[in-house]
């Protein structure tokens, strides 16, 4: 089914970064096939957002900063469960630097996340503790923005947590989802769909949008 796109309509591209593509440290399988449909559809909105991870080399999420613990084990943090990372986007990094051959001439905003030391975050709105804000709706809300479509790395967990949290903070949200890749670990993308289906989460191509631009 086409959509078609209203001149306010947002692309939110999430973590297209170095760290996250193919060779990265903490690789996204084929997510450097994301830059293409990105960069073709940056020229259909009126308004692009990014996110960039940005984290202190000490931060909390890090396998390296825990005694005896391993990547992709949990712990438990002040603010709950916390799956601990490979080291990955840390600031001022080439890791942490866009994709290659990502071009989006109308982006007007960055929204970096994960640069708090002892906190996680996944969401474009909210840090891992789910309290604290970005500010990202504020901005959204300020300037009339209401519906969003979001792409990018990865699907099941910063794309997923990014959509749900659109939808609870009132925004029409909808993932273009040959425009995302996941990590898909032990059911994760199957999970991260439903529960996006169930919060009212849009689900589209990028063909299916055409533009007023």
């Amino acid at each position: 089914m086409e959509m078609p796109l209203l001149p306010d309509d947002v692309l939110l591209v999430v973590d297209v970064q170095r760290d996250f593509l193919p060779g990265g440290a903490l690789a996204v399988p084929d997510g450097d096939a994301v830059v293409a449909p990105i960069n073709r559809l940056g020229l259909l909105f009126g308004h692009v957002l990014l996110t960039q991870d940005w984290h202190p080399a000490e931060h909390v999420s890090f396998a390296a900063n825990h005694i005896d613990r391993a990547p992709f084990e949990q712990v438990e943090l002040p603010y709950g469960q916390q799956m601990l990372w490979p080291t990955h986007c840390v600031q001022g990094s080439d890791g942490a630097g866009f994709a290659p051959g990502l071009d989006l001439p109308r982006a007007e905003l960055v929204i970096r996340k994960g640069f708090r030391r002892v906190v996680d975050s996944y969401s474009a709105f909210t840090e891992a503790d789910r309290r604290t804000p970005t500010g990202l709706a504020g901005y959204l809300r300020e300037r009339g923005l209401r519906r969003l479509f979001l792409v990018g790395l990865a699907t099941d967990f910063c794309v997923a947590w990014s959509a749900l949290d659109a939808a609870a903070s009132g925004f029409e949200a909808h993932v273009v989802e040959d425009a995302c890749r996941a990590i898909d670990t032990q059911g994760s993308l199957d999970r991260a769909w439903r529960a996006m289906g169930e919060a009212g989460v849009g689900r589209i191509d990028s063909h299916a949008l055409h533009g007023w631009a």
